[in-house]
């Protein structure tokens, strides 16, 4: 059996990788005003291909550029799109309460928070992460390119934050339909040209349905006469009509993400509230989940995985530095496959298997801070992804 799907492949990773130490000085410097982007993307340019050789060198398929050029994991979209306006400091007054990160921002007592707000017409006025493809398709052959893969941030990302309330101005949209019409639009325009350049892998970043499985927000949902279920299903119609007519060889995956900033998560509980519209109503051909800690719940979530998608298992840590077991690894592969053959329908454990992919649970940077490990100890974790998927399926 190949290590190699076409993509995903057996032993993936999120996308996002620790920066090297001269950049996240760079990138200080940057955010505090003191040098310009052009000499930031210098750096930048330095850097990504070290973070290629990286991947390459153990093993990994489906590489990324680790965001180099990111601040956090969700820029990119929202920055870049026409009718968006960046508030550097925009009130907490402005965010949904209920939702888990905001808490950890009053803990933190933060008042405000840099955000997004639609001012004008949302419209792609040049590509997002198109030149970010390109620069990456530069440096691996040209068989490789198809495994390349683009991190992208959901399109729910601003207004599960904001809401209807504060997402968008209302003189300029007069309901979330109005909204979504446009952004979907833009969304199609991005993956457009990214497929006509030759991208062929497609990742979602969205905490949103993983926020959708905490007690906490749910609670703090229903307190505040929020429909959940009504804002899951149209999030998930959002997703599909982004993706409604894109290629039959276009991988698009989603990383279901619980929070990444510096080594701590910011949300809990099973996929089990959401699973069976998650994984049969949502048009992705697989999804990265997290399943590194307890904090996720069981595997039990998986029967409602269909044949023809793929789960990625994300066992292995970006948290913390110890190294996992892969004797452990692979029982839990083995215990997610079973529960996989047991759902509907039935399948054999063969083929059960052949649905699983294998990968940390996030990025090793979701901002560019990075979280708590080494880059000796990084490049551990990803030879020990690849070495466990040769063992697993090979």
């Amino acid at each position: 059996m190949s290590l190699h799907l076409n993509p995903p492949c057996r032993a993936e990773h999120i996308g996002s990788l620790l920066r090297p130490q001269k950049l996240v000085a760079k990138r200080f410097e940057y955010e505090g005003q003191k040098c310009s982007h052009t000499e930031l993307k210098i750096v930048e340019d330095e850097s990504i291909p070290a973070i290629v050789r990286l991947q390459q060198k153990a093993g990994i398929k489906s590489i990324t550029d680790g965001e180099m050029r990111r601040g956090a994991f969700y820029q990119g979209m929202f920055e870049t799109l026409g009718g968006m306006t960046v508030i550097p400091a925009r009130s907490l007054s402005t965010f949904k309460e209920y939702l888990p990160y905001v808490a950890i921002f009053h803990m933190m007592r933060l008042t405000e928070y840099p955000s997004i707000y639609t001012t004008g017409k949302i419209r792609r006025t040049k590509g997002v992460h198109t030149e970010d493809f390109e620069f990456l398709k530069n440096l691996v052959s040209p068989e490789d390119v198809k495994y390349l893969k683009i991190t992208i941030c959901g399109p729910t990302w601003m207004h599960l934050r904001h809401g209807s309330e504060h997402a968008y101005d209302k003189s300029v949209y007069a309901t979330d339909a109005e909204y979504f019409e446009d952004l979907i639009k833009a969304y199609r325009e991005e993956i457009d040209e990214l497929y006509q350049l030759g991208c062929r892998n497609i990742q979602f970043d969205d905490p949103t349905f993983a926020f959708f499985c905490a007690e906490s927000m749910i609670a703090g949902m229903e307190q505040a006469g929020v429909d959940h279920e009504a804002l899951l299903d149209m999030y998930i119609t959002i997703y599909n009509d982004i993706l409604a007519e894109r290629p039959g060889d276009l991988m698009v995956g989603i990383h279901t993400c619980r929070g990444n900033y510096k080594g701590m998560h910011y949300s809990e509980g099973s996929l089990e509230r959401i699973a069976e519209k998650y994984f049969r109503n949502l048009d992705v051909d697989c999804y990265y989940l997290e399943y590194d800690t307890e904090r996720s719940g069981g595997f039990e979530p998986l029967r409602f995985l269909p044949p023809d998608k793929v789960a990625v298992l994300g066992l292995v840590s970006t948290k913390v530095s110890q190294l996992e077991s892969i004797s452990e690894l692979k029982a839990r592969v083995e215990e997610a496959a079973e529960i996989v053959s047991r759902g509907t329908p039935k399948r054999s454990r063969q083929d059960a298997l052949n649905q699983l992919c294998l990968s940390p649970q996030c990025g090793f940077a979701s901002v560019f801070e990075g979280n708590p490990l080494s880059e000796e100890e990084e490049r551990r974790k990803l030879e020990l992804v690849v070495e466990a998927a040769k063992q697993i399926w090979l």
